[in-house]
């Protein structure tokens, strides 16, 4: 049985990870920093699970890294810890430095000391490409493994540390390491603070409360226009998987090939409970917008398609859908005040 140590383990990404892993019969080491109040509601339905343990432990902290790689001897190590909000990245830079950036490469260097080394994922993001438009050498309308990197953010900054880290550890101390370059991925485990899920919510929120003529203040939303590539995170930790499988390490693109604006997603969540005016119900706040926007990402993923076999499973209508539909048949302030009238 293999043994796998999944940093960020409470996180979207971790938790769908644990599940397919425990599905493919892995022990499980599920990494959570210490905290003063419970965050682990994605992974709440592992906790019993005797192939599964959650243990304590830091990305920032070498000698718990240290501790728990040497103990444990995991034949795969996950990275997906961050601070990975953009925007509070801005108002926290050393913070998401420390932990998104420094964090890496503190794994990486571990596992170099190592005897016997596990293989290494770093979650990377298509934030590192940055504004596309503003480069002289690249104006190509999607973004793969060739791609010259321009990071706009501390967070995007901090990443393309990591990922750098990661090739140059691969190339230096033949370290297996893979940098997975994953574009915008969401589901119904987002978290609240992240635009798709924030859409999500509202409009569940505005479905139950219509139901008993309630009326809801607006939502207040930043920039409309960002185009993103946005894909399932079930499809997406299933690459991450499939990299440390492979016969050599790289790394590699993930996405679906298609871009939508915020206000596609918007459209469509709105669709989804019959409204077609959705503006009525949006305010522009000013103070949502980022000081230095990204306007477009698309990803193609041939690379991986052809030495993985990964394509992604779900479009962009059906992942709106569900993350509307999951908000709607869990929202329980509206709908308790409905169901109770």
């Amino acid at each position: 049985m293999k043994k796998a140590i999944i940093y960020g383990v409470t996180g979207q990404d971790g938790s769908y990870l644990s599940d397919l892993l425990l599905s493919k019969e892995y022990t499980v080491y599920g990494v959570t920093r210490r905290t003063s109040f419970n965050n682990t509601l994605r992974i709440s339905h592992l906790l019993n699970k005797k192939e599964f343990h959650l243990v304590q432990g830091d990305v920032t902290d070498m000698s718990s890294i240290y501790g728990l790689l040497n103990e444990v001897q995991p034949d795969e190590v996950y990275n997906l810890a961050a601070q990975s909000h953009v925007g509070t990245s801005f108002n926290q830079p050393l913070l998401t430095w420390n932990v998104t950036g420094q964090g890496c490469i503190n794994i990486l260097e571990v596992i170099r000391q190592m005897v016997n080394r596990p293989r290494f994922y770093q979650a990377s993001s298509s934030e590192m490409f940055g504004d596309q438009y503003n480069l002289d050498n690249n104006r190509e309308k999607y973004q793969d493994e060739r791609t010259t990197f321009n990071p706009q953010s501390p967070y995007a900054i901090a990443k393309l540390a990591g990922h750098s880290a990661v090739s140059l550890y691969r190339r230096s101390y033949d370290l297996f390491a893979c940098g997975g370059i994953l574009f915008n991925h969401e589901s119904e485990r987002r978290g609240e603070r992240f635009v798709t899920r924030k859409i999500s919510r509202y409009v569940a929120d505005l479905y139950w409360a219509t139901q008993t003529g309630r009326s809801i203040p607006r939502l207040k939303l930043g920039n409309l226009s960002a185009q993103r590539d946005w894909g399932h995170a079930e499809d997406y930790v299933e690459a991450m998987w499939m990299m440390l499988q492979h016969d050599y390490a790289d790394d590699f693109v993930i996405s679906t090939g298609n871009t939508y604006s915020v206000e596609d997603y918007l459209k469509e969540a709105f669709k989804c409970i019959n409204i077609v005016e959705y503006m009525d119900h949006v305010e522009i706040d000013e103070s949502l917008m980022r000081p230095s926007e990204v306007p477009y990402l698309r990803g193609i993923s041939k690379k991986a398609e052809r030495r993985l076999g990964w394509k992604p499973k779900m479009g962009f209508e059906n992942l709106v859908s569900r993350m509307v539909q999951y908000d709607i048949q869990n929202n329980n302030v509206y709908k308790k005040d409905h169901t109770t009238t």
